[in-house]
């Protein structure tokens, strides 16, 4: 398995591909704007995109979702409450249609070979997820290196965030790699040990 990060957009959102090394079948996580240069990485490796996932509903999360998806036909899923926002038009929120499939606290999910399990981590927005492959976390912009996502747009809550980080992400394995939706790869032993906001 490899993991390739493609960062887009004005708000330098890392889109992340997770690869089948044997299958060169691959899950795209958070495409949030630059469809083309999204479409012309998965082109120049020969990626066979099996499903979009979602981490949260944010615009610069969602941006290049619809042109992914009719692109190579396959389907996306996020979790329903950030629908819900989406469906209301709320700013900050992106634009998309009725997902696919919807995204579950605890959910065991399979694509491509590959494994995973959701973790619902609210606070940044209601309905955020993180992704536990492996070794590899990816979770949207509940946790980054040294810092936190923020708390201060509709659904978004700093007790909840806190709560979702203590009780949902510092009970992994201080190995665990944290590949954030902005800024540089962590781990969960560096930020149990020097993130501000978890002191």
């Amino acid at each position: 398995m490899d993991v390739a990060r493609i960062t887009v957009g004005s708000n330098f959102e890392n889109c992340y591909i997770v690869i089948n090394d044997e299958t060169n079948e691959g899950i795209i996580i958070d495409p949030g704007a630059d469809s083309e240069k999204i479409i012309d990485f998965i082109e120049s490796k020969n990626i066979k995109p099996v499903v979009i996932l979602i981490t949260h509903g944010h615009f610069d999360h969602t941006g290049a979702v619809i042109d992914i998806r009719d692109k190579y036909g396959i389907e996306f899923y996020i979790n329903e409450l950030d629908e819900q926002l989406i469906q209301k038009k709320t700013y900050i929120y992106g634009d998309l249609p009725i997902a696919n499939h919807y995204l579950t606290d605890e959910q065991e999910l399979e694509f491509a070979g590959i494994k995973l399990k959701c973790i619902h981590t609210p606070g940044h927005t209601p309905g955020g997820i993180s992704f536990l492959i492996g070794d590899i976390l990816i979770c949207g912009d509940t946790l980054f290196q040294q810092s936190l996502g923020r708390t201060d747009f509709t659904g978004g809550d700093f007790a909840t965030l806190i709560n979702s980080i203590t009780k949902k992400l510092m009970v992994l394995d201080d190995s665990v790699r944290v590949l954030p939706g902005h800024g540089d790869t962590t781990t969960i032993g560096f930020e149990r040990s020097n993130n501000p906001f978890l002191e």
